[in-house]
């Protein structure tokens, strides 16, 4: 058994079982994966992949078990690189964040300035993208970090630790009638549902805050445009697509002072952006000074001991006392 083996089956899985794809991004051959494949099944004495002729067509239950530990085997082996390169280049080193737009846009342009002021050697790339996004690319080792809010179902595999706190804005043109209500009264759920909505992509799936809402008071938005931008939805909004329900934060006094924005946190509440890492990674210095730029009160001491813990109940309870700042 080869470590270059458990490679192969872990990428194969994670390209959809097309030998093809995962041969490109290995920078190798088909036959070459196909065949060191076969060697690792006949070493076991069980099929990893179930085919159809040439082609691979499920992960057996056998193999799936067996592509779980090889992660794990493949993610040791990175930890061991990296304590060597802690040791002897602690300044040097890479990293990968996935996050969404909102995220990037408007909480990370500071924090991510001072880090590489601070580590000039260290390389740092951004990849954004839907939370199912953030969260494969995570736990498939291509992002170091995954930064996000909802849906964090997603995010079971990894450790995600709480940074702060944020609200949502109801957006729309001067002219319109929920701009002109809402200087007589607060808004209710009834007075947006009447209209057209833009918001987040998956904004109001997976039991998010808008649509516990919404249900609650018998409902149903009228979701007529959807993206993981900002800045996409407030085009929008000018353009009388539809009324938008966004991130206060994304919200620029200047920028955006054509349009009228509304708190409406009474409605909603306040949303959680979380940083999140695979379980057994190991952090290298930068990394921790990295999470407490971004979120002071995860120092390194505490984000240890939050990477120790066996669930997210425990990582819950580990910041029950702890009040995270508004944005």
């Amino acid at each position: 058994m080869k470590l270059q083996q458990l490679k192969y089956i872990v990428e194969v899985n994670n390209n959809n079982l097309n030998v093809s794809a995962t041969a490109e991004s290995l920078f190798t051959s088909q036959p070459g994966i196909s065949k060191q494949v076969r060697m690792l099944e006949d070493e076991l004495g069980i099929q990893i992949f179930g085919r159809s002729g040439k082609h691979l067509t499920h992960v057996t239950k056998a193999g799936q078990e067996i592509i779980n530990i090889s992660n794990d085997i493949l993610s040791k082996v990175e930890s061991i690189k990296a304590v060597a390169y802690e040791h002897t280049k602690p300044d040097q080193g890479a990293l990968n964040i996935a996050t969404t737009h909102t995220q990037a846009r408007y909480a990370l342009p500071d924090v991510i300035g001072k880090f590489i002021k601070h580590y000039p050697k260290v390389s740092l790339h951004m990849h954004q993208g839907t939370p199912a996004q953030i969260s494969e690319m995570a736990i498939k080792g291509e992002a170091d970090f995954a930064i996000a809010t909802e849906s964090m179902h997603y995010y079971e595999d990894l450790v995600m630790l709480p940074c702060y706190h944020w609200g949502r804005s109801v957006v729309v043109n001067p002219d319109h009638p929920l701009a002109k209500l809402s200087r007589v009264r607060e808004l209710e759920i009834e007075d947006i549902a009447a209209y057209p909505l833009v918001t987040y992509v998956f904004g109001f799936q997976n039991k998010s805050d808008l649509e516990i809402a919404f249900n609650e008071a018998g409902q149903d938005p009228n979701v007529v445009f959807t993206a993981t931008s900002a800045d996409v939805l407030k085009t929008y909004v000018r353009l009388g697509l539809g009324v938008g329900v966004l991130a206060s934060m994304a919200i620029d006094k200047e920028l955006d002072r054509d349009l009228v924005a509304i708190d409406v946190n009474h409605l909603f509440g306040y949303a959680t952006t979380k940083i999140g890492f695979r379980r057994g990674t190991f952090l290298r210095s930068y990394m921790y000074d990295f999470i407490e730029e971004f979120a002071p009160h995860l120092t390194k001491n505490l984000v240890s001991q939050a990477a120790s813990m066996r669930d997210h109940e425990q990582v819950e309870a580990l910041f029950k006392d702890i009040k995270l700042p508004m944005r």
